[in-house]
């Protein structure tokens, strides 16, 4: 992605899209069964290519052709550990991207701890989690149902740029608004809409948009923001294609709408500020 000094964020978000398109970076996920099916077409529509290997036999050799790693523990074994730490070691190595999603940390003992695990054990360049997962592994008190949020101390924010200080990365905290920091910015994206949350698996479909334009090159701290933006502006255009209340249809709509968004529309389309 060539220089981007003096631009606007949708340029800059607009510049990383075309970079996608144009290079085509591999995406490693190491991922959840729910959402496999989902997370691959949602990489195909934002113009990166998907691989989902898990056997530990080949995840070393996998992340060496990869421009990012998604580890994402939403279905954990540990056999599936292993191969996490197995190829987040081998993306430090090679300066891959590492994207961590700590689906359900703070619900069960055995998610919190490998979440911490892999954060002990492997560089992780940026973390995706709702408000109650980010809560847990900064050490404050949440609620976390299932996989779900249901209740968090603290501003998500705050939370994520203490987190992020704390860890020397990138946290993005989505909800209504998302906030992405590196621990001294923190930039708030407020596309989206409301029917995302009914469909299964968004929240993991953003970090791995987040993936993708992290593989594109530039700050990580701008390409999380740019991919969760530009994910919820495909969430906007689908709903109004859905009529904003059909789940099913929606789900359908939101991976034609991020295929077909224009540079342009990325351009005046997300909305993105820095507090």
């Amino acid at each position: 992605m060539g220089a981007t000094e003096g631009m606007s964020f949708g340029e800059k978000a607009a510049a990383r899209r075309a970079a996608i398109r144009e290079k085509k970076p591999l995406v490693h996920h190491i991922t959840n069964f729910v959402v496999m099916n989902e997370t691959a077409n949602l990489t195909i529509c934002a113009g990166a290519l998907p691989v989902m290997a898990h056997a530990r036999e080949e995840v070393e050799e996998m992340v060496a052709l990869a421009s990012a790693l998604v580890l994402n523990i939403g279905t954990l074994y540990p056999e599936t550990v292993e191969a996490m730490l197995l190829a987040g070691k081998r993306a430090n190595r090679l300066g891959v991207p590492v994207v961590l999603d700590p689906v359900g940390a703070g619900a069960t003992s055995y998610r919190t701890d490998t979440a911490r695990r892999i954060l002990e054990e492997v560089e992780v360049d940026v973390i995706r989690g709702n408000a109650g997962e980010v809560a847990v592994l900064a050490g404050r008190r949440a609620e976390v149902r299932g996989v779900e949020s249901m209740a968090a101390e603290g501003d998500a924010a705050e939370a994520a740029r203490v987190l992020a200080e704390e860890l020397g990365c990138v946290v993005a905290v989505t909800g209504p608004v998302d906030h992405v920091s590196d621990g001294r910015r923190v930039m708030a994206v407020r596309n989206g809409h409301p029917l995302m949350g009914l469909v299964t698996g968004t929240g993991c479909m953003a970090t791995t948009c987040a993936a993708c334009y992290c593989a594109a090159g530039g700050p990580y701290l701008e390409g999380a923001a740019a991919g969760l933006a530009v994910f919820g502006l495909a969430g906007e255009v689908a709903a109004e294609r859905s009529g904003g209340s059909r789940p099913g249809t929606f789900h359908a709509c939101l991976y034609d709408a991020l295929y077909e968004l224009t540079e342009e529309s990325i351009k005046q389309g997300v909305m993105v500020s820095e507090l």
